[in-house]
């Protein structure tokens, strides 16, 4: 006999899972959650928020470096890497106990605990040690597992010399080296912190470029600046073996110009996620899993009636907005409200390393591949009054046209607040906005988003300044 009966209970609070426990909660069913670890799951705990306040050190001591640029001078400048760390685990700490929070004013039954599916709307909640605390039954099922990180074939994650982005957010000391695998936003963000504070850095990207997912165009521009930051940077190259030594980690890496021995402190596995679909009872009731992760259908059901899956657990793209979205829309699919489905071209993606970068929407290489005309603007920091004042020059918007119609297609910012600026241009993907709309809306000076205006003009032959 089940200790108690909801209309819902999300497996995973995370992002997604803890929005969709709040939406459901507000539509008045009676809702609980199962985590087993934090309220906030990865990004809150371990990914997106404490990263962001590790890259604010980086920014600020970055800042300080170049102070007699604005006629300000200090001696012996010092950091503490302890504190920044510290720092880093207090911020993340304080949005957990805001989801906490979150949960008692929705009135929201938090089960602490490992959620594993008995059938039939069946929940176990272990606790420590595997051992069974209770067991619940609900209507609906909604499981928010999230994801982990992936190894590359043959090298085992030992989390002391072979380390994820969760051992290298929270290390006991400042690494003297670092060799960071995979160029994707994680270890990009990682090179940029770990650059700024004088560890010596180290990626190895198998792709042409760094950044893969983005427009090719712009990540030249972004590693030519990590290059001139002190950033050693090797494409086309191929992690051979990893071996984990008593102090350090020797990485060997297939090059275009031959093999090469690489030696760091710790090498941090940044290649990618798998959905964490193991021993959460999926096998037992029969969910369909591909490639580890959770199938679904637009409204995010899975082949078992009463039994959905949002979030990383269902594959990419592997984003805590992402999850939240299809949190929301899951639940009222449930409820009945027959929304729209997810619009996936528009999602924003942001690298918050200095400079930023942040899309929305076609690559130029992917428009031009499914058979685009494109007309194309391109409007540098430079020429800005505000980039100049704040001494933020560089980077620059490209935006992506269809030169029939003239809608926007993609959007791709390299610069100081790219990741706060793409908002505007997410806007305007979704509402199928064309050029001539976004360079004939009126943009305040000065600022940085006048890039966006005069980019949009670029593209017709129309812009002002430059």
């Amino acid at each position: 006999m089940a200790d108690k009966t909801f209309d819902l209970v999300v497996v995973g609070g995370g992002p997604g899972g803890y929005t969709a426990a709040i939406r459901a909660a507000q539509l008045g069913m009676r809702t609980g959650i199962v985590e087993n670890d934090k309220l906030g799951g990865i990004c809150l705990n371990w990914g997106c928020i404490p990263t962001k306040a590790l890259l604010k050190n980086a920014e600020i001591l970055q800042t300080f470096k170049k102070a007699e640029e604005w006629g300000i001078t200090y001696d012996n400048l010092k950091f503490d890497f302890s504190k920044i760390i510290k720092r880093s685990r207090g911020v993340a700490d304080k949005i957990s106990k805001g989801v906490e929070y979150l949960m008692k004013k929705n009135k929201i039954d938090y089960m602490p605990g490992y959620g594993v599916l008995l059938g039939k709307g069946g929940i176990e909640i272990k606790g420590a040690g595997g051992k069974s605390t209770e067991r619940v039954n609900a209507q609906h099922i909604v499981l928010a597992t999230g994801a982990r990180a992936r190894s590359i074939p043959g090298v085992a994650i030992d989390r002391k010399r072979i380390i994820t982005s969760t051992e290298a957010m929270n290390l006991p000391e400042q690494p003297k080296s670092i060799v960071i695998i995979g160029a994707g936003a994680i270890g990009i963000e990682f090179a940029y912190f770990y650059n700024a504070i004088g560890t010596k850095v180290t990626v190895v990207e198998m792709m042409p470029g760094i950044l893969p997912v983005e427009d090719a165009e712009l990540t030249k521009l972004m590693e030519s600046s990590f290059k001139k930051q002190g950033i050693e940077i090797l494409t086309r190259a191929k992690v051979e073996s990893i071996k984990p030594g008593a102090n350090d980690v020797t990485v060997l890496v297939s090059t275009e110009i031959g093999k090469k021995e690489i030696r760091g402190d710790v090498a941090l596995m940044a290649v990618g996620v798998q959905g964490n679909v193991e021993n959460f009872g999926l096998e037992h009731v029969g969910v369909t899993i591909e490639r580890s992760h959770i199938k679904v259908d637009k409204d995010y059901k899975t082949n078992v009636p009463g039994v959905y899956a949002i979030g990383d657990v269902i594959g990419p793209p592997w984003l805590a907005h992402v999850a939240s979205a299809e949190g929301i829309h899951c639940i009222e699919a449930i409820a009945g409200k027959n929304p729209t489905p997810l619009d996936y071209s528009a999602i924003p993606g942001c690298t918050y390393c200095q400079p930023q970068i942040a899309s929305v929407g076609l690559t130029e290489e992917k428009a031009k591949a499914e058979g685009y005309e494109l007309k194309i603007g391109r409007f540098p920091f430079r020429p800005l009054g505000k980039a100049v004042a704040i001494g933020e020059t560089e980077g620059m918007v490209k935006l992506i046209f269809d030169a029939k119609y003239g809608e926007l297609l993609g959007a791709h910012i390299m610069g100081s607040e790219a990741t706060e600026m793409i908002a505007e241009l997410a806007v305007a993907k979704r509402l199928e906005a064309t050029g001539k709309d976004l360079f004939h809306t009126v943009h305040a000076h000065p600022t940085l988003s006048e890039a966006v205006m005069e980019a949009a003009a670029a593209a017709y032959g129309e812009a002002i300044n430059i």
